[in-house]
């Protein structure tokens, strides 16, 4: 009876273990589920990019108020019968 229960116990402390540090064990199990919330997050910052990136294609292919808004920030273009107005700041001497 004693090297049955004792056998039983060397059994249980090989199965616990296997269960808590061997591969496929609870610590990977942990940490596969870490990296399955960080790549969670990082999916869901994408869709609300794709979002973003769909919403203004759709501007740019309906409306010309989006494509003018590129045209003066990217390219410097100016509409017809605006004036150009370029503002410099004075230079200031530190040596002085």
């Amino acid at each position: 009876m004693k090297y049955l229960a004792a056998a039983l116990l060397i059994v249980l402390v090989l199965l616990q273990y296997r269960l808590w540090f061997s591969d496929g064990g609870m610590r990977e199990v942990s940490q596969l589920r870490a990296e399955i919330a960080a790549q969670r997050q990082e999916n869901e910052s994408l869709r609300e990019r794709n979002r973003t990136l769909a919403a203004e294609v759709q501007d740019l292919k309906k409306g010309t108020v989006a494509i003018e808004e590129r045209a003066r920030t990217d390219l410097g273009m100016i509409g017809s019968g605006e004036t150009f107005y370029q503002v410099v700041k004075e230079a200031t001497n530190d040596g002085d």
